[in-house]
């Protein structure tokens, strides 16, 4: 099918096509009503458009639950709109007219990939396609054998067919193909043996080894970055993000090009050392700190849902007690209910029944009322426990903080010291000879005008304190979100749990009562 016959005009995909299609999927006892109603297409997950003399992709975009797509045999020229399509495992493009392999990154679930029988030259553009367990792109144009070695990358394909292409002619195609694709199981329909992967890999472990030693320190990196990531996420959580080590104070100094120049003064480099030095000291108390409190929250919420959960075992044991010596008795009073007819007996066995039904609403009801006294009771514990951990923290955190601007305000006060010193000898040329050679001109230059550097200096530590002010407020906010939170999520957790209960024993307690009225044997 890939090329044009004159006598049939090419398509474009449109929604008539697609509802056709939809409605030929469809049971033939729904057929009808496909016909008469406008087919949800979220809910399709299936779709075969092959035969349809299709030249472009379009006007898939609302099929977003689609899994399996079938566009084999038409006049395709370009793989193009399938981007929303975000779910497919299952693509055929064969026996088409494509020409480039592209447009499929956003499809990272798809497993199964035909492009067999196209005009492709190039295998490219697939790194995304990591779900990839079966790839076919046999009679296409592949000239170039090394092109196959970028299929390397997914880690998921076993079986290949690349049968039909010009390279396939080529001396040792098959060796070459299994030493750099070494998790094939399958290639061109035929086993790999092991005899060939084995052979395969001695004839060409000269390429594969760098291959393998590059792909290694790949791997490293990118493990090393994701543990880097998850150890991120895990400060992220304690709310200590960034206050390990210097980062702090980096952030603080990064873009303070003044107080860098001015760190060419011996004293003020002196200074900064000594500040950064007691700096870096209060941010690895409060990055501690923060670590040493998230653990003892974990533990206190961890603690809470273990007693809540044993508290509703021994709730749930009584329960079945209780259910349990009244069905013993209950079934043989539903037989005789049943064998009795309508008789007086009968209705006395009734309504002794309905007593008893009554009876053991009262009971279940009972263990509700008490078991949920008991959790309101934890509930309130933890409450009080959560809130002297955050009233706690906040006032430790706030105490820190307090520290770090008193720091700040005194390495402040020591640098316009500094400054107005050197400025003061600088206008009566009392520096010696020897330092004043050693004095760098743009130092010089900032120092000339003394208004300026002191507005620069006072604008620079008012944005330090800002910023350590905004990485408190940030803390403050997170302490008092999950205070919030954990309460809340712990009484809303309770309030769900009780009305299902109640809901479960009203729906309990109206069976019996229609068993009472309708007995069965």
């Amino acid at each position: 099918m890939s090329q044009f016959f004159s006598n049939v005009e090419p398509n474009i995909i449109d929604d008539e096509m697609i509802q056709k299609a939809i409605e030929e999927k469809c049971p033939e006892d729904l057929g009808d009503l496909a016909r008469q109603q406008n087919t949800n297409v979220k809910v399709v997950t299936e779709l075969q458009l092959s035969f349809k003399s299709i030249l472009q992709i379009a006007n898939l975009w609302p099929l977003e639950n689609l899994t399996k797509l079938q566009l084999d045999n038409n006049f395709i020229e370009k793989i193009e709109g399938l981007e929303s399509l975000v779910h497919l495992v299952w693509l055929d493009l064969s026996f088409n007219n494509i020409e480039v392999i592209e447009g499929l990154d956003t499809l990272a679930k798809l497993q199964d990939l035909s492009l067999y029988s196209n005009r492709i030259s190039k295998i490219e553009h697939m790194d995304t396609l990591q779900e990839l367990q079966i790839f076919s792109i046999g009679r296409n144009n592949l000239t170039i054998l090394e092109d196959v070695v970028c299929l390397r990358r997914l880690k998921n394909l076993r079986t290949l067919n690349l049968s039909g292409n010009p390279f396939c002619s080529k001396e040792y195609y098959r060796l070459f193909v299994v030493a750099h694709l070494p998790n094939l199981v399958y290639l061109d329909f035929k086993l790999v043996r092991h005899s060939t992967r084995k052979a395969a890999a001695v004839k060409y472990q000269d390429l594969t080894r760098p291959l393998e030693e590059e792909e290694a320190e790949v791997l490293a990196l990118q493990e090393k970055e994701e543990a880097k990531q998850k150890e991120l996420e895990y400060q992220q959580t304690a709310f200590v993000e960034y206050l390990n080590g210097s980062l702090l104070f980096d952030n603080l100094y990064g873009e303070d090009r003044e107080v860098a120049t001015l760190a060419s003064i011996p004293a003020v480099e002196d200074l900064l050392q000594a500040y950064k030095k007691e700096f870096v000291l209060l941010s690895e108390n409060l990055y501690n700190y923060g670590l040493e409190e998230y653990e003892k929250r974990e533990t206190e919420v961890s603690k809470f849902y273990k007693r809540f959960h044993e508290i509703l075992t021994v709730n749930q044991q009584e329960s079945k007690r209780i259910i349990s010596d009244f069905e013993s008795h209950n079934q043989r009073r539903l037989d005789e209910l049943y064998q009795a007819g309508s008789d007086d007996i009968a209705e006395s066995k009734r309504a002794q029944g309905k007593e008893d039904v009554h009876q053991l609403w009262d009971a279940l009801m009972t263990l509700e009322v008490l078991v949920s006294n008991d959790l309101e009771e934890l509930l309130q514990d933890f409450k009080r426990s959560i809130d002297v951990i955050a009233s706690t923290f906040i006032e430790t955190i706030q105490g820190m903080f307090s520290q770090c601007r008193d720091l700040e305000n005194e390495q402040h006060e020591k640098l316009m010291e500094i400054i107005n010193a050197t400025m003061k000898k600088l206008e009566e040329e009392e520096f010696e000879e020897n330092l004043e050679d050693d004095l760098p001109d743009d130092v010089r230059k900032l120092l000339m005008d003394k208004n300026t550097i002191v507005n620069t200096i006072n604008m620079s530590h008012h944005i330090r304190l800002q910023k350590i002010d905004k990485r408190e407020s940030d803390m403050l906010c997170n302490i008092y979100k999950w205070q919030i939170s954990v309460t809340e999520k712990a009484f809303q957790t309770e309030s769900d749990r009780n009305r299902a209960s109640i809901k479960k024993i009203i729906c309990f307690i109206n069976s019996l009562q229609k068993e009472l009225d309708n007995p069965v044997i």
